[in-house]
């Protein structure tokens, strides 16, 4: 045995090498860590335990058998991140390029099917050139493997993807059924077919990063959920991120220690809402005077603006926010922010992370561009979203709920558990104005008659009681006490069971 152990050393440097010094020089003059830098980073200090150091590619085609490297292109194992398991996955570009081959992909499965049986997140650290073409079809299957165990983990256990380096062809769906997406900008792009092939089908002319880069993907598609300026920055704020999740489907929320008092009150957002309803005020700060020490971690801050999600904390346990933004388009509801919200609504259902939703929406987005690009079905995608969720859901509305809209955001009627309103709330089918010209239209040419009939309908819908009379509102609340009923609501839904009815699956009108 002691012959071995100068064997087991050699073996082991080599590994940790990758594809050599220049190679490592060379991803480091880009800028970018190499797959064992990230994962120092990404995990807590000697928490990781690597898993196949040792295997090697078994392609025997195109000279390969000369070229094998332990490890094959990739590092796998488990650490911990704020002392709570993770599998992760880092994809060594020194390596091949990080192409993916057969051996590669089974080391992938591997620790994705030990997250499975333990109940633990997934972290996957992307940055390859794609299928390894000398391996073919074995390749490509290799891909499919990895795919399967992302349909069969998602609702499970949280996946994350970072992509931190080229993903192309079919190396961007495994990241794109994963929950969330994080990118690096300047550094990282995904797109199924490149700039090259592009011009040569299309006869279109566009870089990498126009066509896939983080900016693109983060504002634009929404195929990411968030970009930093380099490796660091992004593994640090996968650090932070990684504290709201959940371990898994079963587990519940983390909860934190907190010293911000839960019955604080702030006064402030008595006069956060504007005298002028067509006066917009920047939903942000009622989040932050409502959450935790303002803490929130905001998912696709540049794509959709007109609606914000993210995970904040109440009492140090983590809630999922959704809230209409009146600074941009009136905080109305579009094709994005409908699909924005109603992904982020369903991962919250699916990890029993209670939600949040804050209601300031004059109702959908018109237009011919939002019509024939299909609006009905996907704002349908959000109230279906919300109907089926049945976590504890809290709906608070502090301005405009007209319409289909206030429907469609968590009302009661779709079995909110506690729906509160500001005395600000205007709860009703349209604005005054456009109620008013379609149910007096005989007397829109009389400018006295109609802003008598304007004033006379915002006295009577522009307010919350009406709502509340009927049972659709719980409570009207003072904007100052919005913590404090918060943080007693949550509290007293933590026991919440609700069942929906049996089935394979639903079918969300996709």
């Amino acid at each position: 045995m002691s012959a071995n152990i100068p064997e087991l050393e050699r073996r082991r440097a080599a590994a940790m090498l990758g594809g050599g010094q220049a190679r490592i020089d060379a991803q480091h003059a880009k800028g970018k860590l190499t797959a064992r830098e990230r994962l120092d980073v990404l995990l807590d200090e000697g928490s990781f335990s690597e898993l196949d150091m040792f295997v090697e590619h078994n392609c025997t085609d195109f000279g390969m058998e000369e070229q094998r490297i332990p490890g094959d292109g990739v590092v796998t194992g488990s650490g911990t991140i704020h002392g709570r398991l993770v599998f992760v996955f880092s994809q060594d570009f020194t390596v091949f390029g990080g192409s993916l081959s057969e051996r590669h992909a089974q080391k992938i499965c591997k620790v994705m099917d030990m997250a499975l049986k333990m109940g633990a997140p997934v972290i996957g650290l992307n940055d390859s050139g794609g299928a390894r073409i000398q391996e073919g079809v074995a390749s490509l299957g290799g891909y499919a493997e990895v795919f399967q165990r992302n349909v069969l983990a998602s609702g499970v256990v949280p996946q994350i993807s970072l992509i931190m380096g080229p993903c192309a062809g079919g190396a961007v769906y495994s990241p794109a059924m994963t929950d969330f997406i994080f990118m690096v900008k300047d550094s990282s792009y995904m797109f199924v077919t490149g700039p090259e092939v592009v011009k040569t089908v299309t006869n279109e002319v566009v870089s990498q990063e126009d066509l896939g880069g983080a900016v693109v993907h983060t504002s634009k598609t929404g195929v990411a959920d968030n970009a930093f300026e380099n490796d660091i920055e992004a593994l640090q704020a996968t650090r932070e991120f990684f504290g709201f999740l959940p371990e898994n489907n079963r587990t519940g929320v983390p909860q934190l220690p907190c010293d911000d008092p839960w019955d604080r009150l702030e006064a402030s957002l008595d006069t956060l809402v504007p005298a002028n309803p067509n006066q917009p005020y920047d939903m942000h700060e009622l989040l932050a005077k409502v959450l935790d020490d303002g803490d929130f971690f905001e998912i696709q801050p540049t794509h959709a603006g007109n609606i914000l999600c993210g995970f904040g904390r109440v009492e140090g346990r983590t809630v999922g926010v959704v809230a209409n933004q009146p600074l941009v388009l009136a905080g109305c509801l579009d094709i994005n922010a409908s699909k924005k919200a109603a992904r982020f609504v369903r991962f919250c259902d699916a990890f029993e992370v209670p939600i949040l939703t804050f209601v300031d929406v004059p109702g959908f987005l018109p237009g011919t561009a939002q019509e024939m690009g299909g609006i009905i079905k996907h704002g349908a995608k959000l109230l279906f979203a919300y109907a089926e969720a049945t976590v504890p859901k809290i709906t608070l509305i502090t301005r405009k709920a007209y319409g289909g809209a206030y429907d469609v955001m968590a009302s009661k009627h779709l079995r909110g558990d506690l729906n509160f309103a500001w005395p600000t709330a205007e709860i009703a089918v349209m604005g005054a104005k456009g109620a008013v010209e379609i149910i007096f239209r005989a007397q829109k040419n009389d400018p006295a008659a109609i802003a008598e009939r304007t004033a006379e309908y915002e006295d009577r819908f522009a307010n919350p009681f009406i709502a509340a009379s009927m049972g659709f509102i719980d409570d009207v609340i003072m904007p100052r006490e919005t913590r404090k009923r918060i943080a007693q609501g949550l509290r007293m839904l933590r026991a919440k069971k609700l069942e929906n009815p049996w089935k394979k699956h639903d079918n969300i009108p996709l």
